[in-house]
This record gives structure tokens, C-alpha cells and sequence, in this order.
């Protein structure tokens, strides 16, 4: 699924990134744009699998986990009114945030801001190319195709595989209902618990393509 484009943004907001960790010394300010983008694009993919029916024209499908959202933007960075070498006063900076931090053991973590926080993420891909140099060869201005991968801490994310957490499970052919307790509950023996909900009184017969509910345990019987 691909968002539209978004521009609706501040008419004096200026385009930056800012380093969200590590922590970085005072005084240093965020990394910014010369001029605003035109565009930015915001991208994100689910993965689902097919589970195959005897007799189904099309098979069902059951979601299996989310991908990572990704922010894609061309920007340009531009020093011809001071003739200053574009890399010191831009380049450098964006081409760090792919660099390892050392107490991090990984590159920083970077929020696009635009009229406020627009993505939160890492560099996965910057590509430079230079289009204006001074009679020295001295580049003057960079174009700038960015790409960040979205940054989420597990605990800001739904524990959807938790047992303490009701869910579905879409029923395959070769299923038991203690092979299904045990990949929803991590314990085969609370198949039990699934039989109740879902009113089955003969658990040697289920049926491909049918929907269990799986109701969520209490943290005692979880544990």
C-alpha cells in the first residue's frame, strides 16, 4: 500500500533531520536542507500468505506480519551564492548518518521533520550526485535521493503474538487443534481453551479454511 505524496506543510517550514539518538553534544543542531523538496513519498507492504482450499477458486489468505514503512525524497543542496564546497556545509553531515556510532554499535536515528515530525527512521540509502563545481572543481551544488526505514521500539507495537492477547487463526489442512494451540499459546495442552470458544465437542475433525477465535489467556495460565 503506497501513500499519496504529501507537500501540505508550514509555508516557512524548512525541510531538516534531526538526530533522535544518540544523544548528540550541545550546540548541535539538526541537519538541514538548502532548499525544500517538491515531493516526499511514504511507503509500507504487508506480508500475507495463501492458504490453499480444495474446491476454493481463490485461496484465503492469512496476514503474517507487517513490513517497515519507508520514506523516499529528492532534495537539493546548493553553496553557489558563497562558493563554499557543498560537502563541507551539507554533504558530510547526511553522508555521517549512515556511519556507525560508536557507543550504539549502529547509525543514528533520524526524524524527517517538515512543519513538524513528519517520519522517524534510519538511513537505508543516500545517493549523491553533483551538478555544479566552480572552475577548481569544487562541487557548489548536490542533488540528493534519500531514503529512511521506519524506526518503531518493540513496545510501541501491539504484542500480537502474545497469548494474553485474543486473535484469530485461520485453520490449514494437517491442523490439530494441539499443534494449533501450540503455535498460538506456545503450549499444545490448552488445546482445551480453543475447543471451549469455539464450541467444538469432536477435535479430531476440523475443517481447512474455517476461522478459530483465540481467546486470550489470563498471565497466570500464559506463564
Amino acid at each position: 500500500m503506497t501513500q499519496t505524496p504529501t507537500t501540505a506543510v508550514h509555508k516557512d517550514a524548512q525541510a531538516q533531520l534531526s538526530i533522535l539518538r544518540p544523544p548528540q553534544p550541545p550546540g548541535t543542531g539538526p541537519v538541514p536542507l538548502r532548499f525544500n523538496p517538491t515531493e516526499y513519498q511514504i511507503t509500507k507492504a504487508n506480508t500475507f500468505a495463501d492458504v490453499p482450499i480444495p474446491g476454493l477458486e481463490t485461496p484465503l489468505i492469512q496476514y503474517i506480519r507487517g513490513g517497515s514503512a519507508m520514506l523516499s525524497v529528492e532534495a537539493l543542496v546548493d553553496t553557489s551564492d558563497t562558493l563554499e564546497d557543498v560537502r563541507d556545509r551539507y554533504v558530510n553531515r547526511l553522508r555521517g548518518l549512515m556511519s556507525i556510532d560508536p557507543k550504539e554499535h549502529a547509525p543514528p536515528i533520524v526524524a524527517f521533520d517538515w512543519g513538524g515530525t513528519v517520519f522517524t527512521g534510519v538511513v537505508e540509502h543516500l545517493g549523491i550526485t553533483f551538478v555544479l563545481f566552480t572552475a577548481d572543481g569544487i562541487p557548489l551544488r548536490a542533488k540528493l535521493a534519500l531514503s529512511l526505514k521506519e524506526y518503531r521500539l518493540a513496545a510501541a507495537q501491539a504484542p500480537t503474538s502474545s497469548p494474553t492477547v485474543e486473535k484469530s487463526y485461520l485453520i490449514r489442512r494437517g491442523d490439530t487443534l494441539a499443534s494449533i494451540s501450540n503455535a498460538v499459546y506456545r503450549n499444545p495442552a490448552l488445546w482445551r481453551q480453543l475447543a471451549e470458544a469455539n464450541g467444538i465437542t469432536d477435535p479430531r475433525t476440523l475443517t481447512p479454511g474455517r476461522i478459530l477465535r483465540v481467546p486470550a489467556l489470563d498471565p497466570g495460565t500464559a506463564s
